[in-house]
């Protein structure tokens, strides 16, 4: 069977989703400047210029693998609101937040420093947007409080990662969370 013929479906399945994921392993081993298509293709198993039916260039690799960070950081960020109510619910977001961050730092980077969409647009963003209504009063806007806790758990997740904060595994996590309740009472305060 020709390689060209656009009806070759891959042994794998999605090769697109298996390209993506090929790509997060080596962004995870190597950081975003060993990823190829090339590489992402030969874990794939699939010819060097397969990747091409799916992304123009490495750029667009990027972009998918970021946005598939957003996802799974949504995915957390939704678990982590549904265990709790009001205040509590935003800090099990700050620390689930925070997680995600210390277990895939490459991907966190990716997501936030390099190309894709921007975390204003994400799902995750929206989530976040959602309990920070429901903590909002009329001295502070929604979208203000939103910034506010995004603002708090990155800077924090940033400071952890670059090692300016001397916090790893659950101990991170705990100083998210405690960290994220104490903002969210200041300001349910506030309200």
């Amino acid at each position: 069977m020709s390689t060209s013929d656009p009806d070759r479906r891959y042994h794998h399945g999605d090769l697109r989703a298996s390209l993506v994921a090929a790509a997060l392993a080596q962004l995870e081993v190597g950081g975003a400047a060993a990823l190829s298509l090339r590489g992402a293709a030969r874990t794939c198993g699939v010819s060097a210029m397969a990747p091409y039916r799916h992304f123009s260039g490495k750029e667009e690799l990027l972009e998918a693998v970021a946005a598939s960070g957003f996802e799974d950081l949504a995915v957390a960020l939704e678990a982590a609101d549904a265990s709790a109510d009001g205040a509590q619910a935003l800090a099990a977001q700050g620390a689930a937040y925070v997680t995600f961050a210390c277990r895939q730092p490459a991907l966190f980077r990716l997501m936030f420093m390099g190309p894709g969409c921007g975390p204003d647009r994400s799902r995750a963003y929206a989530i976040l947007e959602r309990r920070a209504a429901t903590l909002a009063g009329s001295r502070m806007a929604v979208a203000d409080l939103t910034l506010a806790a995004w603002s708090l758990v990155h800077g924090l997740a940033a400071l952890i990662l670059d090692r300016r904060v001397p916090l790893a595994g659950e101990a991170a996590e705990d100083a998210a969370r405690r960290i994220t309740l104490a903002f969210a009472r200041l300001a349910a305060e506030a309200r």
